[in-house]
């Protein structure tokens, strides 16, 4: 049974929601304010399958709330966000924040759900751990290992790895592993990213591959 947070302030629409997705055979956690919605998440410990984020909420912008589900907590679940805000820079706007689909108030249930089921399968697509040589990453935990040993990754660390295992041999620029890793821009200032991958080079040492830099260009994912 896959289990869905619903974060939305107005309590008639919160449980119009949770009433037909448990009908339609959800488990569903509800919040009825952004920092509710992370402290439920917490408690799930990142057993959350998707979240359905309304922006518009009382204590804050629901994307600040989304940025915080993404930054520092288990697990990467897909987030629906759910407003009246209608114009095409809101929805632009709610999709740059790091959002994976928006669905404009008033909305009918099936095509919620329909939203929903389209998530899911696409994160089932997903594999849950990917390899390079001697590396181990397993997407579930956020944990990467060697030949058995923990390599004790940061989130941030952990999240780099991914990008490169996934693109093994292809440059990827600074200015993108800045924006699925920090999700912001670089401002001109890559010192996070350099001390990042200086970390994960050390980490991955005697893994079969090493990150190579490609001046003025990015990284890259090399075997040895």
């Amino acid at each position: 049974m896959k289990k869905v947070l619903v974060c939305e302030d107005e309590a008639a629409i919160r449980e119009f929601v949770v009433i037909n997705l448990k009908r339609s055979g959800y488990e569903v956690v509800e919040a009825g304010s952004g920092e509710e919605a992370l402290q439920k998440y917490d408690e799930e410990k990142g057993g959350v399958d998707i979240a359905l984020l309304d922006i518009m909420l009382p204590d804050g912008n629901g994307l600040e709330y989304m940025k915080a589900l993404r930054q520092g907590r288990e697990g990467d679940v897909p987030i629906l966000l759910l407003t009246g805000l209608t114009s095409q820079e809101d929805v632009i706007q709610g999709l740059a924040a790091g959002g994976d689909d928006y669905l404009t108030k008033p909305y009918d249930f099936p095509i919620l759900l329909a939203r929903i089921e389209a998530l899911l399968r696409r994160a089932d697509r997903i594999p849950k751990t990917l390899q390079a040589g001697k590396l181990v990453l397993d997407i579930t935990s956020c944990t990467a290992s060697m030949e058995g040993r923990d390599l004790l990754l940061t989130q941030k660390e952990f999240a780099l790895l991914s990008l490169f295992v996934q693109n093994q041999g292809q440059v990827i620029s600074g200015e993108y592993l800045y924006e699925k890793v920090w999700k912001t821009s670089t401002a001109g200032d890559t010192q996070a990213l350099k001390t990042a991958v200086a970390r994960l080079r050390n980490k991955i040492r005697e893994s079969g591959f090493c990150i190579v830099s490609a001046r003025g260009e990015g990284y890259c994912l090399e075997q040895e």
